[in-house]
This record gives structure tokens, C-alpha cells and sequence, in this order.
């Protein structure tokens, strides 16, 4: 619990409930991924509306960012799967919507012509760059009442526990 002078939460009151009704639980967790959870709803409402500014919805970001990540601005839809972390029937769609909307193209792959690639368009590297300036531009805003030691400490300890979910799996092409 927070000391006497500590400002309290919501989380606060959330965890003093529960004490109360069962005595008997440790209720400690809460303290810690309901706030996750209420800060991922904050999160959440800035990444629409950054989305939103650009034109673009949240699944566009993904896929137009994995691109505008890859280096070349191309991948091949396999790798956009596992970065996507979609099915091949759901990619295939995406892609097409994508590529009716000016912001891809998919064509074979100089390198290999039985592969398929796609390469972000001008208007796709636009867009999602203008996307993740107004994204990090509200990121910072919700990490403004952290200085810069406690925003390190903060990603570190949240890495840590990330890092017992996730595997390293590089994308294969």
C-alpha cells in the first residue's frame, strides 16, 4: 500500500476492496497488472487516434510498419505473417486491401521470381510515418511524469517479465 501521503489510485481503492472482502487472499498482483491494465486502456486510445490522423487503422499500422521496419520497405507475405502474427488467409486479404488503397504493391521478387514480395508505396511510407511521430508523441506524453532513469527502469523490469512469455523465433521468408 501506498504510504499515508502517497496519492492514491483508482488501483488503490480497487486492492483495499478486496482486502476487505477476503482477508484471506494476497492481492498483491493487482497492484501491479491492473494498472498494466489501465494504462494499456490510455495507450490504446492514443494509438487509435494517432491511426486515425494518418488514415490508417490499427491492423495497417502493423503491416505497413513491418515494412517501413524491414529496411528495404519489403517483405515477403510469410514474413509479414509472423510479424503480424496473422493466418495466411487473413494476410492475403490485408494485402489486397492494402494494395486497392495505394499504400503497397505485390509483385514477384527480383531476387527469386517464384516469391512474392511486398514493398511499401510512397504513400504507405507517408502514412505510417506520419502515424508513428503522432504515436510517439502521445507515448511521451503518457510517460511525461517519469524522468529518464525511471522510464529505463520501467522498460527493464517489463522486459523481464515479457521475456518469460515470448521465445525468439526469427521470421522465416
Amino acid at each position: 500500500m501506498p504510504a499515508p501521503t502517497d496519492p492514491r489510485d483508482e488501483v488503490d481503492r480497487i486492492i483495499e476492496g478486496w482486502q476487505r472482502a477476503r482477508t484471506e487472499l494476497d492481492v498483491s498482483p493487482l497492484a501491479v497488472f491492473s494498472r498494466i491494465s489501465r494504462l494499456s486502456r490510455y495507450l490504446e486510445t492514443a494509438r487509435r487516434s494517432a491511426f486515425a490522423a494518418a488514415g490508417l487503422e490499427g491492423w495497417e499500422f502493423d503491416m505497413l510498419s513491418a515494412l517501413r521496419r524491414s529496411g528495404d520497405d519489403a517483405l515477403s507475405p510469410s514474413a509479414l505473417m509472423h510479424q503480424t502474427l496473422v493466418t495466411s488467409g487473413t494476410m492475403t486479404t490485408r494485402i489486397d486491401k492494402l494494395v486497392s488503397r495505394g499504400l503497397v504493391s505485390k509483385n514477384r521478387s527480383p531476387r527469386d521470381g517464384r516469391a512474392v514480395e511486398v514493398r511499401l508505396q510512397p504513400e504507405g511510407v507517408a502514412r505510417v510515418d506520419t502515424a508513428m511521430e503522432s504515436l510517439l508523441a502521445a507515448e511521451r506524453q503518457l510517460l511525461a511524469p517519469l524522468d529518464a532513469h525511471a522510464e529505463r527502469d520501467l522498460a527493464q523490469t517489463l522486459r523481464v517479465l515479457l521475456l518469460t512469455f515470448e521465445v525468439e523465433d526469427p521470421p522465416g521468408d
